[in-house]
């Protein structure tokens, strides 16, 4: 009898926190999905390169579509300020998909899909109209951040002899 109540002891411990880990995972992936795709969405359209630049590890990076590097939480917002003023003071950005995967529990990939318009490009540079993000996030006292940001402007493949069958 002791047996059989030690061996039911073990086993609810066991699975005792495979729910709890459920929960606190589906937590994690609706907070990064809130900072890659609404508060990152919120922060750009209201042109407040403050707000947008805290959603970054204080040594964040951003890689944008023309491949400029920018080091650092205080580097991404001097450069975005610099930007709202000018070139993206009337861009509008819309998230469409966000996709996660978790490396660790406190690592994971994000992929966001964007859509932009309104931006005012110098001549020589891309138009920003759709694009896939990746983001490296980073859980970091409790509070998820981006460490790693890439950004690409979306070209549509070239047909092939294939597709002109």
């Amino acid at each position: 009898m002791v047996c059989r109540l030690l061996t039911l002891a073990v086993l609810f411990s066991v699975c005792m926190p495979l729910p709890l880990c459920a929960a606190e995972f589906a937590a994690d992936e609706s907070a990064i999905r809130d900072l890659v795709g609404a508060h990152q969405q919120e922060a750009w359209n209201q042109h407040d390169a403050h707000a947008y630049a805290a959603l970054f590890a204080e040594d964040g990076d951003v890689v944008n579509v023309v491949a400029w590097w920018w080091r650092g939480r205080a580097e991404i917002e001097s450069n975005l300020t610099r930007m709202f003023a000018n070139i993206f003071r009337d861009s509008t950005l819309t998230f469409r998909q966000v996709d996660v995967r978790f490396l660790t529990p406190e690592i994971a990939i994000a992929h966001a899909r964007w859509t932009m318009t309104g931006a005012h490009m110098p001549p020589g540079l891309p138009e920003p109209r759709e694009g896939l993000q990746t983001l490296t996030v980073q859980k970091r006292n409790g509070k998820w951040l981006i460490a790693a940001f890439h950004n690409t402007n979306y070209v549509p493949p070239p047909a092939t002899a294939a597709d002109k069958k």
